[in-house]
């Protein structure tokens, strides 16, 4: 296994294709597993520069509260210490969001961003004050179950250094980090550069009408929304995903501004 040493953090590392550079950002409580089904017929086109935030996967945990702002000085350092310059992002959930600041704070660092269920500030999620007042689709055609194995849970304690019991710690830190931050303002989004693709899901906890703001303030993004999908869609609709992201990565190496 390959870790490079990060911020003062040893943090699990992954490259392999060969192609256009594509960082990978996987979402919060998550590893680079759940982001394998996305980027599995990617490596022949891309080379695909992956890791693992601190506390996540193969990564041990840090002592102090989790960030974005350390999110993406972390994904900087990375892309320093392996020589890269531009490259195409991928982004899930807290890599979704580790992204957009990415593209914002250093538009020289991103071509291309897809952006997954990401979301602005907390107010963005179904359960808020502020999704009262919105109309949001019927989930009970949705099949769910809740004896479902809890699938990130089991990653977790299957590759954690920290060891299964620190899920707890985890997890409240995570938990603390999503009711506060992130705060970024629509308007500020109008600095990106990059080529975007705004996804998310039909019943995904972030709203539609938050995933439809995201896009919207971003000069030239795209919009795609994942039918009969929650935000599992990257294990529920995977072929899907993957094609879209497919066909607008190709059209970015096409079409490059």
């Amino acid at each position: 296994m390959t870790y490079l040493h990060i911020n003062g953090s040893d943090l699990y590392s992954e490259v392999d294709g060969t192609g256009d550079l594509l960082l990978v950002l996987h979402g919060g409580f998550c590893s680079l597993e759940s982001m394998r089904p996305v980027i599995a017929d990617l490596t022949d086109r891309h080379r695909i520069l992956a890791y693992e935030r601190p506390g996540h996967g193969r990564s041990a945990d840090i002592d102090g509260e989790y960030s974005y702002a350390q999110g993406v000085a972390d994904a900087v350092t990375y892309l320093d210490a392996l020589g890269c310059g531009a490259v195409d992002v991928v982004g899930y959930s807290d890599g979704a969001i580790i992204g957009l600041m990415l593209a914002m704070a250093h538009p020289q660092r991103v071509r291309a961003l897809v952006a997954i269920s990401a979301n602005l500030d907390p107010s963005a999620f179904t359960h808020s004050l502020e999704a009262a007042c919105v109309p949001l689709l019927d989930t009970s055609m949705i099949a769910r179950s809740d004896d479902a194995p809890d699938v990130e849970r089991m990653h977790y304690e299957r590759l954690s250094p920290d060891g299964p019991e620190h899920a707890v710690a985890v997890l409240d830190k995570l938990f603390r980090l999503w009711s506060t931050e992130p705060h970024i303002v629509p308007a500020d989004l109008a600095v990106i550069t990059a080529r975007v693709l705004v996804m998310s899901a039909d019943h995904d906890t972030i709203r539609p009408d938050h995933s439809v703001l995201v896009a919207a303030s971003i000069p030239g993004a795209q919009l795609c929304v994942v039918p009969g999908a929650t935000h599992d869609l990257l294990a529920e609709r995977p072929q899907l995903i993957r094609d879209v992201i497919a066909a607008f990565l190709d059209e970015v190496g096409r079409h490059p501004r």
